[in-house]
């Protein structure tokens, strides 16, 4: 309840806040338009956050992709007024002829509401395009094949807005590439699977061995009725777990670090590389990317990640990094020890993007 009344006071702060900026002060003709206009965001948010915490709101696609937009625009306007203040503040500390400065005012004014407006449509522009293909390639010491091809796929969030016609495009292109092995690292879902058990059937004609690990979303709605669900769509969970491929190398798989939260399913290193020969390259499927720090004393040729959604909302990414070591990207995190974390492929909350677009992963591994 306290998280809550958190979030409700800082959402009711910052419309405040991008009212004052934009309404009251670079538009002041449009400030009771305009508090109609921030009374509606604010009303949408409210009905957005009662639904993520009741589920009692009937299911509407057009209806939650505008609500959770609201919270994406918000989040948006508020980085463009700060930025305005933070320049207009500075600027009066720099000597200027009163005349130039009012002029160069009403120029900046225009241009952040160009800005603005750029940004907002750049965003939801990249948030509704489908995942692009990112291919990554690996050099892992000793491996057993050259030109081995994992797709991953991470963060897909099927759910409220992501329905069946984007699972079912993305098995078909995953499907086209051909890859030896999929993967699925977590967010698959983001409510029960028993309401959306249409919208996930299609991931059963994946052709590729498909293994997952469970990520926070998984927590939320019920860990063990989605492991047990998508058993029965061929995919294989590794929850603490390895499994030898015939290939010869090892597939580890780690429980998510929510499960600590929870008190049950959590991530246990040792328990996960129970009879793994150190001998034989080791590729790791977990979560959140801050795993790798707990894998650092056993053999992790590679890990791959999702969780940080890369930032999703530029420039989100930078409180990412405070919680997260890696935010996107292909890292060396040690000597032998590398990590690739996806920008996911799906989006969570408002169907909104900038400078972080969805992707599905191709990861070919070569022999180093």
């Amino acid at each position: 309840m306290l998280f809550v009344i958190i979030i409700l006071t800082v959402l009711s702060l910052t419309n405040w806040y991008i009212y004052r900026r934009f309404f009251r002060q670079l538009t002041p003709r449009m400030h009771r338009p305009g508090a109609w206009l921030m009374g509606t965001i604010m009303a949408g948010e409210l009905l957005f956050i009662a639904d993520r915490i009741t589920g009692l709101i009937p299911d509407s696609l057009i209806f939650f992709q505008i609500m959770s937009s609201f919270i994406g625009a918000t989040f948006m306007l508020f980085v463009v007024a700060l930025i305005y203040d933070l320049v207009i503040t500075t600027s009066k500390r720099v000597p200027f002829d009163q005349e130039r400065r009012r002029t160069l005012k009403v120029v900046f004014d225009i241009a952040m509401l160009i800005g603005a407006a750029s940004y907002l449509w750049h965003g939801f522009r990249q948030g509704t395009k489908p995942p692009q293909v990112k291919d990554v390639v690996v050099n892992i010491k000793d491996f057993p094949t050259n030109g081995y091809t994992i797709v991953q796929l991470t963060d897909v969030h099927v759910g409220r807005t992501i329905k069946r016609d984007f699972v079912v495009e993305l098995v078909q292109r995953t499907n086209a590439m051909q890859p030896d092995l999929v993967v699925i690292t977590g967010d698959l879902v983001d409510m029960h699977p028993q309401r959306i058990a249409a919208d996930l059937e299609p991931l059963k004609t994946l052709q590729a061995p498909t293994y997952f690990v469970p990520g926070n979303h998984e927590y939320f709605h019920g860990v063990e009725v989605i492991l047990a669900h998508l058993k029965g769509l061929n995919i294989t969970p590794l929850t603490n777990q390895n499994v030898l491929l015939k290939e010869g190398f090892y597939l580890v798989g780690l429980n998510d670090l929510f499960g600590r939260r929870f008190g049950k399913h959590p991530p246990d290193v040792k328990e996960a590389y129970q009879g793994v020969d150190a001998q034989r390259p080791v590729i790791v499927l977990a979560h959140q990317p801050k795993l790798i720090e707990e894998c650092e004393a056993q053999r992790c040729d590679l890990m791959l990640s999702g969780h940080t959604h890369g930032g999703q909302i530029f420039p989100f990414g930078a409180l990412v990094k405070l919680a997260q070591p890696y935010l996107a990207g292909l890292y060396t995190h040690k000597p032998g020890q590398q990590i690739y974390v996806s920008r996911g492929t799906g989006y969570w909350g408002p169907p909104l993007r900038v400078l972080a677009p969805s992707e599905i992963t191709r990861l070919v591994i070569t022999r180093a």
